[in-house]
């Protein structure tokens, strides 16, 4: 069945691409590449490649946001639809996603159709914006018009929690994304950062080791728990056994079955490395 309002993101949630699709959410695909060659994130098959170049190639990829046509292809079809737009994008502190979608909001206002479309800056990614856009899925499977789906976004950015731990700051700092970590790289890189994302990165803490910094997303999955974000994801970047042994340990300790777990994708990981595992959750009446 057909619904009034389409949920529309952009590839850096991460989304196991058969959930997206059963939800009927829409993308616009970010670009990353090698020496002017940038590919479609959505289109890449699998991630093993890139990553296994990203580790061993000097040079750092690029990554652009979509093209303020890529947006209007996705929105114009939907809008002739006769449906409203709710989109949500990567965090405007680590990428210009966003200011490109408000660009091509502009055009649409000028021809009258602005207010069919609201574009919000999820200030998060990956998982965390997965979370609201599912959160958003779910308001409009429940009939909300565009203002409600909008107040479930907000209401579920208000309470997303989120880490992930690095194996390296060593991709932040090439990278030019390390935000309110800055001062961290004036010590050692060798230290596995906690990381936070609220609209840029926020540093949580620091811990020597590999095995440190996983108890310490344990305790963080315990932490959430507690305060009734029980809907939680995991999601890692080539790092499958720390993922799935974080998933054993968050089903313990949640008693219930992840919302979803998928792989970081390149237009992040170009940022973070190889290495990554996360653990973030919202409470799960909020995707119901």
């Amino acid at each position: 069945m057909q619904t009034s309002v389409a949920v529309v993101t952009d590839s850096t949630q991460y989304l196991p691409r058969e959930l997206a699709d059963a939800q009927g959410i829409h993308q616009v695909s970010l670009y990353v590449g090698w020496r002017g060659q940038p590919e479609r994130e959505r289109e890449m098959d699998g991630f093993d490649a890139f990553y296994e170049r990203l580790a061993s190639d000097p040079e750092l990829p690029t990554t652009s946001q979509p093209s303020i046509g890529d947006f209007l292809a996705v929105w114009e079809p939907l809008l002739a639809q006769g449906r409203d737009i709710v989109s949500i994008h990567l965090a405007g502190g680590i990428s210009g996603t966003c200011e490109a979608a408000r660009q091509a909001h502009g055009l649409l206002s000028e021809r009258g159709l602005g207010e069919r479309v609201q574009v919000i800056d999820s200030e998060t990614a990956c998982g965390g914006m997965g979370l609201l856009v599912l959160a958003a899925s779910a308001s409009v499977r429940a009939g909300a018009d565009q203002g409600a789906v909008v107040a479930r976004v907000r209401e579920a950015r208000r309470a997303l929690r989120i880490w992930f731990c690095l194996d390296t700051l060593e991709y932040l700092r090439r990278g030019g994304r390390v935000g309110k970590a800055q001062a961290w790289l004036g010590g050692t890189l060798r230290i596995k950062p906690i990381l936070s994302l609220e609209y840029e990165i926020v540093p949580v803490e620091r811990v020597r080791t590999a095995g440190r910094a996983f108890e310490r997303m344990v305790q963080y999955a315990m932490q959430l728990h507690e305060e009734g974000s029980d809907g939680w994801v995991v999601q890692h970047i080539q790092a499958i056994e720390q993922a799935e042994r974080l998933i054993e340990r968050c089903r313990e300790i949640f008693d219930s079955e992840p919302v979803f777990t998928s792989e970081v994708g390149p237009v992040i990981g170009t940022y973070t490395g190889p290495g990554l595992i996360g653990v973030g959750a919202v409470p799960r009446t909020l995707l119901s």
